[in-house]
């Protein structure tokens, strides 16, 4: 009988660093790699309507979202290795349906499937770190893999890109089976499971409805999911319609992996800032700065664009974008900071709960600017301006009468 290897030596710091970054990473090069295909994919498989291709990226999400609900408590259970097999052999699964599709409708069904697969080693990998490192140590590791894993979506429509010039889009598919199978050979073999059997829990539903509820009666809680997703949206419907914007609509064609690779840049120096400013000013702060900005910024660009029809000039949307990530590279990992800040008794469970519910937030909304496409930036523009708004209003509500000393770390 086949038997799973049970590596008993720990790895390096640096090799195991770079697993981490590799597991957590599939899922970004899953979705941008697919950027500079989706026409192609769309025209192959009979889509009549554009903006149906940008659901090749949002069942991915979509499926990450449902997925990382069970990933966490499955894990705590049966230990960490078994729930990240399950959730490579999801997405390799997941892979060969969207590799051979012959209908639209196999594709989105295997795009659904490798979300929810690949929710595994990106979140589960996390709570491996966890089980490794502790205080300044795991800090240490998280900005390492957080530095690789920035710089994927910087190369990875690029990566898309050269596959196309000299294959067919199905071999990208090829490239994320032939990278799943090097990242789970490398965990099986390489990397010890890190939690021992004294330590795991029963897996219970009961557990999760209980956690589920928990969160829901915490005010902050909730509302900092839901500023979350909202935030989430704007930046997810730009990921779905960035390839008939800059592709299509601004006939970049090719060009369009460098122009993508230009605004991700934007992302990673956000992270760098946050990360050199929070200690010093807090999560709040710099989140309501950040959400007030982007609600100013947008609401303004928004007014310029209505007097182009639409059409602004290329650089003026390469401004507002880089202005625009700059803010929501603040506030992704604040809001989820906050969110997560009173619940820390139930941390694995609560993690995975407000990430999925924000996630699932964030899908419904920006599917609501995708398909909204016109051939102008006006949806998009105007999503940043209305969920942002939104979401500034929340967190007004949520802080209303709460001292900023009552933030940890303050």
């Amino acid at each position: 009988m086949f038997k799973l290897p049970q590596p008993q030596t720990e790895l390096k710091f640096w090799e195991f660093v770079a697993l981490m970054a590799m597991m957590s990473s599939l899922a970004a090069l899953s979705t941008d790699a697919m950027l500079p295909a989706l026409a192609e994919i769309g025209t192959d498989l009979g889509v009549v309507r554009d903006n149906s291709n940008q659901l090749i990226v949002s069942l991915l999400f979509l499926g990450m979202a449902g997925g990382q609900i069970l990933y966490g408590p499955v894990s705590d259970s049966v230990g960490r290795k078994p729930a990240i097999y399950a959730g490579y052999a999801l997405f390799m699964i997941g892979s060969m349906m969207s590799l051979f599709a012959g209908s639209f409708g196999v594709m989105l069904a295997g795009r659904l499937l490798q979300g929810i697969g690949i929710a595994g080693p990106r979140n589960v990998s996390m709570a491996l770190i966890r089980d490794k490192y502790e205080g300044r140590s795991m800090a240490r590791v998280m900005s390492f893999v957080s530095v690789i894993f920035i710089l994927v979506p910087i190369i990875a429509p690029a990566f898309g890109q050269a596959i196309l010039l000299v294959a067919h889009w199905r071999a990208i598919f090829g490239s994320f089976l032939v990278l799943a199978l090097i990242g789970v050979l490398w965990f099986a073999f390489r990397q010890p499971e890190t939690l021992v059997e004294s330590k795991r829990r029963p897996f219970s539903l009961k557990r999760i409805s209980q956690a589920m509820a928990e969160v829901m009666s915490i005010r902050s809680a909730v509302a900092y999911t839901v500023v979350a997703g909202l935030m989430s949206a704007g930046f997810l419907g730009y990921l779905s319609t960035a390839q008939q914007i800059f592709q299509i609509q601004y006939g970049l064609g090719e060009r369009f992996p460098l122009i993508f690779a230009t605004l991700a840049v934007a992302l990673g120096c956000a992270s760098f800032l946050n990360g050199r400013l929070v200690m010093r000013l807090g999560m709040r702060t710099l989140a309501t700065w950040a959400s007030r900005l982007l609600v100013v910024v947008s609401t303004l660009f928004l007014v310029f664009a209505m007097t182009t029809a639409g059409q602004p000039p290329l650089w003026t949307l390469m401004g507002y974008l880089m202005i625009t990530f700059l803010c929501v590279g603040v506030l992704f990992g604040n809001l989820n900071a906050l969110a997560m800040q009173p619940l820390g008794h139930i941390a694995g469970v609560g993690a995975a709960i407000v990430g999925a519910l924000s996630q699932i937030i964030a899908v419904v909304l920006s599917a609501v600017i995708g398909q909204s496409y016109n051939g102008t930036v006006l949806p998009l523009v105007a999503g940043f301006a209305i969920f942002s708004a939104a979401g500034m209003a929340i967190m007004m509500w949520t802080e209303r009468g709460v001292p900023v000393a009552a933030e940890v770390g303050d």
